[in-house]
């Protein structure tokens, strides 16, 4: 009955919410905050408290618009980021927590390749989590109007951490947009997902690694990781395939890429589950075969570059080769790529705005653009496409 009443409350607090759902005054933002948490049945004297130290902190606010990172190719990308030290510290990191990758295994079916390459890639394996101020963090980003839907609820499940004794609004810090622990997870990830691997009664997901990573594990889990199947695979594609068939929109089995001649470079291809043939930079460049585990690291992270990289090093830390990295067209410095988005908006794409970074949604609009100009439609942009739009 209880959670009706707050229910019904929260609907007739809706539309005041949405006066104001994101950027105007930030003092005035936070009041309807605390208006909203009061309506979600939260205690208004400890409402008071937990707001009350809040503050914008502007530079979350740069740290958000600076991720020129994310604007290089994947292979530069990913040797920036794979490391003689982190490859054997993960190797290391695997020995010593052996047990506890046994149990994920056991329990969760995600293996710990996966694992290890977002304790590498998020913290260093721990050694930096981030020193922004949670709160504050996450409640300049929801004032911020670039995506407030995506931070606005995590101060609400980041209350409710508060009022079971495992959040500080002026002593949680973490990354800079909201996350925390070693494994880099948002408040409502550690409400619903929050193991306590190592059996001290808490999860400290900043000082127990076991904590860290069976609840990175439950996480994955929760967002569909299927037990026990490949996420990626490097291959060799022959130069006659259809290039358009290529990329995230479009999957065939296994089986069925290999009777087009794409062939393995390490292991064996997995017949029967559909998988996208991935070029991430042309027809000239490394290739992977991408299953269907390979969907849920979009999920902990929408950068494709990202993904892709941390894909890969997973299975580098369980015995695969580098990658061919073959001879791929030159890429578009960011400028470039810039005036590439703009060209694609102009004809109607959306691309997610004209950031300079080669995401999922530029690519599908590029790989259109290409099939429709007559070129080789793998996705990636040249400069030779930019002068021809």
């Amino acid at each position: 009955m209880m959670r009706l009443i707050g229910a019904v409350m929260l609907s007739l607090f809706a539309g005041s919410v949405s006066a104001q759902s994101c950027g105007g005054s930030f003092g005035s933002f936070v009041d309807s905050l605390k208006r909203e948490a009061v309506a979600r049945g939260h205690d208004p004297a400890t409402v008071e408290r937990f707001f009350s130290s809040v503050r914008r902190d502007e530079s979350v606010i740069r740290a958000d618009r600076r991720q020129g990172v994310f604007q290089k190719p994947f292979t530069e990308f990913a040797r920036r980021l794979i490391s003689a030290n982190r490859l054997n510290t993960g190797r290391a990191k695997a020995q010593e927590y052996n047990a506890i990758f046994d149990r994920i295994e056991r329990e969760y079916g995600v293996s710990r390749g996966v694992l290890l390459a977002f304790w590498a890639f998020e913290t260093d394996f721990g050694g930096f989590q981030g020193d922004f101020n949670t709160l504050n963090a996450l409640v300049t980003l929801s004032h911020d109007c670039r995506r407030p839907d995506l931070f606005r609820p995590q101060v609400f499940a980041a209350l409710k951490l508060y009022e079971q004794g495992a959040f500080s609004p002026t002593g949680t810090t973490g990354a800079w947009a909201g996350e925390i622990g070693m494994v880099q997870m948002l408040p409502q990830d550690i409400l619903e997902n929050g193991v306590d691997g190592d059996g001290d009664g808490r999860v400290e997901l900043k000082s127990s690694a076991p904590d860290a990573l069976l609840s990175g594990a439950k996480m994955l889990s929760h967002l569909g990781w299927r037990p026990g199947e490949p996420w990626l695979q490097e291959v060799t594609v022959p130069q006659d395939i259809t290039w358009s068939e290529t990329g995230l929109r479009s999957s065939k089995t296994g089986a069925e890429w290999a009777a087009l001649g794409v062939r393995p470079r390490h292991g064996e291809i997995a017949d029967a589950l559909p998988a996208h043939l991935l070029m991430p930079q042309g027809r000239f460049g490394p290739a992977f075969l991408a299953y269907p585990n390979f969907d849920v690291y979009f999920a902990w992270n929408q950068s494709y570059v990202y993904v892709l990289t941390a894909a890969y090093f997973a299975n580098r830390l369980e015995g695969a080769p580098i990658f061919e990295a073959g001879n791929p067209e030159p890429a578009l410095n960011g400028e470039q790529m810039v005036a590439l988005q703009r060209k694609l908006q102009a004809r109607g794409y959306d691309v997610g705005g004209a950031d300079g970074i080669l995401g999922s949604a530029t690519r599908a609009a590029v790989q259109d653009v290409q099939k429709e100009l007559g070129l080789p439609a793998d996705a990636w942009p040249t400069p030779d496409l930019l002068n021809r739009l």
